[in-house]
């Protein structure tokens, strides 16, 4: 362990995170450093265009255990990429880039949509989006707190 890795925070294996671009004030994630990309529940998605980009339209179900809460996003599609899963199954996910908060820190992270209604965790927080950062305490939960979103 370095001088540096001491001194960074530490994640617990789950957190709250925000999402404020997507309207979600808090979402529980699971850290997951065996996952590159980060993923986020999304279901009912519908790509459109704007302005000549493309974009997507998906809804979340923000809360675990809770189908009747039904929160619409949109977002601007960053690239569609093949995606395995922790079962090593092959999906074709579109991929969206948005602001997260971390506790206090945002932090820009790419996101693959994908339906997680089976899944205890509404998002994965893979080790892209934490890049190098921080440290995980595997035995800890919501060390960085609720996320502090202002709107």
């Amino acid at each position: 362990m370095t001088t540096s890795s001491i001194s960074s925070p530490l994640l617990g294996w789950r957190e709250w995170v925000g999402l404020p671009d997507l309207n979600i004030k808090k979402l529980k994630a699971k850290v997951d450093t065996g996952a590159r990309t980060s993923a986020l529940h999304a279901f009912a998605l519908d790509p459109y265009k704007k302005a000549g980009q493309d974009w997507i339209m998906f809804a979340i179900h923000p809360e675990q255990n809770n189908t009747d809460i039904i929160i619409e996003c949109h977002a601007p599609i960053k690239d569609k990429r093949i995606v395995s899963d922790s079962g090593g199954h092959k999906q074709r996910r579109y991929v969206i880039e948005t602001k997260l908060i971390l506790g206090q820190t945002p932090i820009t992270a790419e996101l693959t949509l994908t339906n997680r209604d089976s899944m205890v965790f509404r998002m994965l927080l893979g080790r892209t989006a934490i890049n190098n950062q921080y440290l995980v305490a595997p035995s800890e939960s919501y060390i960085q707190g609720e996320p502090n979103i202002l709107n």
